[in-house]
């Protein structure tokens, strides 16, 4: 009765699990139910160890039977637990997220046996009863809903699993809630929800809402060049600019070179004040991100950050980002530059309810808006944030360098990769995260007053002076994340070869335990089908033009096998970059070849005649390497 399948783990692990079918699980019991009985006809004297396992699977059995059925009058489940309430929600085809303490409403169950009438009763966010028609069905919803808890049944999909585990037994029904009516109640059941076990049961019955319209998002033509508040401080460095994503941006100060060699050896400071800070609060957030991202929002806890996707309904990205959580109901979004009206025009779409979140049911939305901020809307006074990054093995000694308050210096040191403060530095309001986009692990993302962040910038490079620091440009953030393997949104993800994080190596930020997000069907569907994944790569010799994003790549017959998607200089020299690569070619010390034809656009010179000393045009050699750098042993 076992269906296996498998997640994408951490480092591209396969984790292997199986799903039990329902029925499966229930005649399994049974099978425990007789052996334990025929247990106890047995003669004395010819007792064995199977007999002794069936005398104590008996005993399991009874206690079970009085925990979780309790007394057959009883018409009622009592669920209790910190993950009841997003359990109901699923699990129920009310919409149980409007609830409040002391609330009731009807819903139905859809259970094995079929359509169920039911009222949900919410004592606390953590306590909830559920009444049903009779003790019968009670039982028989207080056994089901103890396995979706366990996270071992299919209930028609394979990778899905509530959240749990649940504490779960029979109880009397509170004054306060009714039994539920024999008829359809109206509410009862929410064809809009985004999720619900028995979803497609509604979607047959008819009836159902107006399909809503798919995004759609045109970039603005000519749109003027913008600056970040240090633009001018970059100017008086002797930065060159150049346009990034919309804005007037420091690509160097002095050399690449010189810059990445800081941010391995001592430590480099970047305005990123370009990339959007957007924030998702009140008591809604959570779902909201749960809904339009693809990472687990249920397991990142206050004071912590992960990495995650945007996708649109057929599975193509959005946009990566970081989330922090800041508190219980309050949630920091950092989106790339470049896709920040886009990004913020789908979340709000989202978030209203008036775009389309699945092909199959387009009439699904948010039945709980959240709140949304743009976090660089001076709107918002004192709560504006944009983000500085000081990266490098020196960053921890000049970030305390400007640190006089104990407790904050305390916190800073001990922040664990992706973990989140707050607090005042060197007289600046701060959000305090451990993170990058460098591949350091000694790494600060500062997120400051953008009004305060020129002084904020000349107080770190003061301070940071005796460490070594250096002001950082562009180049060197694409050749640092480069050279540690990490996706830029347009090469790695999206753009024209339309990769996804599958394709990118991330497909374990996408959490398809999940039930349902906005682009799942159509990721599971191109996991399935995949068979190609980016991979670093080194040029062999350092005298060779570089490799731009679309030049061929080749196996070592000489035949195209795959696709440039970065490329940049690495610590020692030499040109490191990124390829899309045939899984079977993906393992390290793979040897390839590359023509560097300018993205593509550039023809293969060959001579007028094949002679004597004539040249022929001839790739030059690559390696794969590992897909993350190894770090070295302390």
């Amino acid at each position: 009765g076992c269906i296996p399948f498998a997640y994408t783990g951490p480092g591209g692990k396969t984790l292997y699990r199986a799903k039990v079918d329902y029925a499966a699980l229930q005649r399994g019991r049974e099978l425990v139910r007789e052996l334990a009985h025929g247990a106890g006809r047995q003669p004395e004297g010819s007792r064995s160890f199977l007999s002794g396992l069936a005398d104590t699977a008996a005993e399991l059995v009874h206690d079970l039977t009085d925990v979780m059925m309790g007394e057959g009058r009883l018409d009622t489940v009592e669920l209790r637990g910190e993950s009841t309430t997003e359990f109901l929600n699923l699990a129920l085809a009310s919409d149980v997220l409007a609830l409040t303490d002391g609330q009731t409403q009807p819903s139905r169950w859809y259970a094995p046996t079929g359509d169920v009438a039911a009222t949900v009763y919410r004592q606390s966010a953590a306590r909830w009863f559920v009444r049903f028609g009779d003790a019968g069905t009670a039982r028989l919803a207080a056994a089901y809903f103890r396995d979706l808890s366990d996270g071992f049944i299919h209930f028609g999909d394979l990778y899905a699993k509530l959240p749990g585990p649940i504490a779960i037994q029979m109880a009397a029904a509170p004054d306060a809630v009714v039994a539920p009516a024999e008829k359809a109640t109206p509410n009862a059941s929410v064809a809009s929800k985004p999720y619900f076990i028995g979803s497609e049961s509604v979607v047959k019955a008819g009836s159902l809402p107006v399909p809503l319209p798919a995004f759609v998002w045109e970039e603005p033509a000519d749109a003027p060049l913008r600056r970040t508040a240090l633009h001018q401080t970059h100017l008086d460095s002797g930065a060159r600019m150049v346009p990034f994503g919309g804005w007037d941006m420091p690509v160097w100060y002095t050399s690449v070179s010189e810059e990445h060699a800081a941010v391995r050896q001592t430590a480099g400071l970047f305005d990123v004040s370009h990339m959007g800070v957007f924030e998702a609060s009140g008591p809604h957030a959570a779902s909201f991100l749960e809904l339009v991202t693809t990472n687990d929002i249920s397991a990142l806890e206050v004071g912590h950050s992960h990495y995650t996707y945007f996708l649109f309904p057929d599975g193509r990205v959005v946009d990566d980002l970081l989330i922090y959580r800041r508190g219980p109901q309050q949630y920091m979004l950092v989106v790339n530059a470049s896709n920040n009206d886009k990004d913020w025009a789908w979340l709000s779409a989202v978030n209203n309810g008036q775009v389309m979140l699945d092909a199959r049911r387009p009439w699904i939305k948010v039945q709980h808006p959240c709140t949304l901020r743009d976090l660089r809307d001076p709107q918002w006074g004192e709560e504006c944030r944009v983000d500085i990054a000081l990266q490098g093995p020196r960053a921890l000694d000049i970030l305390l360098a400007l640190v006089d308050n104990r407790d904050l210096a305390a916190r800073i040191k001990k922040l664990p990769w992706a973990g989140l403060t707050e607090g005042n530095v060197g007289g600046f309001d701060l959000v305090i995260s451990r993170t990058g986009y460098t591949g350091e692990r000694t790494a600060f993302e500062l997120f400051v007053h953008p009004e305060q962040s020129p002084a904020f910038w000349q107080a770190l490079m003061s301070a940071g002076e005796p460490f070594g620091i250096k002001a950082c440009g562009l180049a060197a953030r694409d050749s640092t994340r480069t050279e540690a393997g990490l996706p830029l949104y347009g090469h790695e993800l999206d753009g024209p070869l339309d990769l996804n994080p599958g394709d990118a190596g991330f497909a374990s930020y996408v959490k398809l335990w999940k039930p349902f997000f906005v682009g799942r069907e159509a990721f599971i569907a191109h996991e399935q089908a995949r068979d190609r994944v980016v991979v670093r790569f080194r040029m062999n010799d350092k005298a060779v033009r570089r490799p731009e994003l679309g030049d061929p790549v080749l196996d070592r017959r000489g035949k195209v096998v795959g696709t440039v998607t970065s490329c940049a200089i690495d610590v020692d020299g030499y040109l490191l970059g990124q390829a899309v690569l045939p899984l079977s070619l993906a393992a390290p010390e793979t040897p390839l070849s590359i023509y560097q034809m300018g993205g593509g656009a550039r023809g293969i010179q060959l001579p007028r005649e094949v002679k004597l000393g004539a040249r022929l045009p001839r790739p030059d050699d690559a390696t794969v390497l590992t897909r993350f750098p190894v770090r070295p042993k302390k």
